[in-house]
């Protein structure tokens, strides 16, 4: 597989009311196409703040972040959010409740390729006969597999995924993973995954970086049967 994300010692600092604080420091990683990796820590330690970068949404003060060997932050270049091919899965799923399930699934897409498209990922996350219904009408699993059809319906390089499954409980939540991980394995989808949930860590990645202080502590491969 080739390599498809950089990062080259990055470092992330932030300006707020006591001054600059540094949220990432030295960060160096790569991730193969079609790979599932996680960020694993405690609140604070700086993991989601990698997310943030990587999507465009924090400036990188040293180092350098890569996409397909294309180059989407560093000191002097920063391309927008909507021009790295990246989509993001947040702790809520923010579906908007007006729309049915298929409508929140197009949104953002043409209108040419829509009706199509939200058909193709509703199938894919197995929602195919649940287009019609509307957030309320469908159970937190299901609107969590809704927001994941919505993130890969325009076909990202890079899927994002930020504390997906923190708003489930136990037993959802260990069902859902082992089911998003199958997703994304058939779509061939690469993948970023941050948490505190070592359970879930091992369950969903295929490799895992556990973060310490804003550092990258360790970086591990996981082996499966």
């Amino acid at each position: 597989m080739s390599l498809l994300l950089s990062l080259d010692d990055v470092r992330v600092v932030y300006r707020g009311a006591k001054g600059r604080h540094t949220g990432v420091e030295k960060f160096t990683l790569s991730i193969e196409g079609g790979r599932i990796a996680c960020l694993l820590g405690p609140s604070g330690c700086g993991k989601t703040t990698v997310l943030r970068a990587i999507a465009g949404f924090e400036p990188v003060r040293t180092g350098a972040i890569l996409l397909g060997g294309r180059l989407l932050s560093s000191p002097t270049v920063h391309v927008p959010p909507e021009q790295r091919r990246m989509g993001m899965m947040f702790q809520e799923y923010a579906l908007f409740p007006h729309l049915n399930a298929a409508q929140n699934v197009g949104f953002g897409l043409r209108r040419a390729t829509r009706e199509v498209r939200d058909a193709e990922m509703l199938a894919l996350v197995g929602l195919q006969d649940a287009g019609e219904r509307f957030p309320h009408e469908l159970s937190g699993g299901q609107q969590q597999r809704v927001a994941l059809a919505r993130a890969l319906a325009p076909g990202p390089a890079l899927l994002l995924l930020d504390e997906p499954f923190s708003n489930l409980d136990g037993s959802t939540r260990e069902r859902l993973t082992a089911e998003v991980r199958g997703i994304l394995k058939a779509a061939g989808q690469t993948a970023m995954l941050v948490t505190h949930n070592e359970a879930e860590a091992q369950a969903m990645a295929d490799h895992i970086g556990v973060m310490h202080n804003g550092r990258l502590t360790h970086w591990d491969g996981i082996r499966r049967a």
